[in-house]
């Protein structure tokens, strides 16, 4: 990743230096990705079975997939599916999906600095693309000195082939996968966020942010239940730090 990361400027026909969004940077950003692939796969073909047992055709399933990409949001709107809507069932589904998803006003705000001069295309694609396991290995990459932005958008298009690809066998064998926990494969994100966030260590200060968010949504679950946890930890993260100077 280093030599990628060193050769990833290019120059304009005037000299100066511009951050590039190429070829090579988006398959390496699906090369990196590689390791999550088999627990994408399992979630996704669960997503399916679900959807199926909700009484979704194999096509609405599909383009549940492929619009709306957010593993986490999808499986907790089939959660409160209902056959028949109401303005309160929507309203319902609405703030629940909202709340799940805030946290990507964060993670959008942390890596625009990187993103900014990006063609609206590229924007687009590379935002729509976006979740935390790309977010993260984007951040990394950055951190380690790569500047090719194609990274985040290949990890990102790899994320998605891959979890829509896995919903259609999930949805034609019906029950067959129902419990992923009962295969492990609910550590593979915990694990991969592990390995990937340990190299970017750089002192217990930079942490202390992490560990306030991690147990302000420890306590807010036990207390409160649902999905505001995620919200409230990732605030309590970012309010942290706010207030922590890297310069002392």
């Amino acid at each position: 990743m280093h030599r990628l990361a060193a050769a990833s400027h290019h120059r304009t026909g005037h000299g100066l230096t511009r951050p590039p969004f190429t070829l090579a940077g988006t398959l390496l950003g699906a090369r990196l990705v590689i390791p999550l692939l088999p627990g994408v796969i399992v979630f996704g073909s669960a997503f399916g079975t679900a959807a199926s047992q909700k009484g979704l055709t194999l096509w609405e399933t599909l383009a549940f997939s492929a619009f709306v990409f957010a593993g986490a949001s999808q499986m907790v709107a089939l959660e409160i599916w209902t056959d028949v809507w109401t303005l309160a069932g929507l309203l319902t589904l609405v703030v629940v999906t909202t709340t799940v998803n805030a946290r990507m006003i964060l993670m959008g705000a942390a890596i625009q600095p990187w993103m900014a001069g990006m063609t609206r295309t590229q924007l687009a694609g590379t935002t729509f693309m976006m979740t935390d396991s790309n977010w993260l290995i984007g951040s990394r990459y950055r951190s380690e000195g790569g500047s090719d932005r194609a990274v985040l958008f290949g990890s990102g298009l790899a994320l998605w082939v891959s979890w829509v690809a896995a919903t259609a066998p999930g949805h034609l064998a019906g029950s067959l996968i129902e419990n992923p926990e009962a295969f492990g494969l609910d550590l593979v994100m915990v694990m991969f966020f592990s390995a990937m966030i340990v190299p970017m260590w750089k002192g217990p200060r930079p942490a202390i942010p992490w560990i306030v968010a991690g147990a302000t949504a420890l306590v807010a679950q036990q207390l409160l239940g649902g999905y505001a946890f995620i919200v409230i930890g990732a605030l309590a993260g970012a309010l942290t730090g706010a207030f922590i100077d890297d310069d002392v």
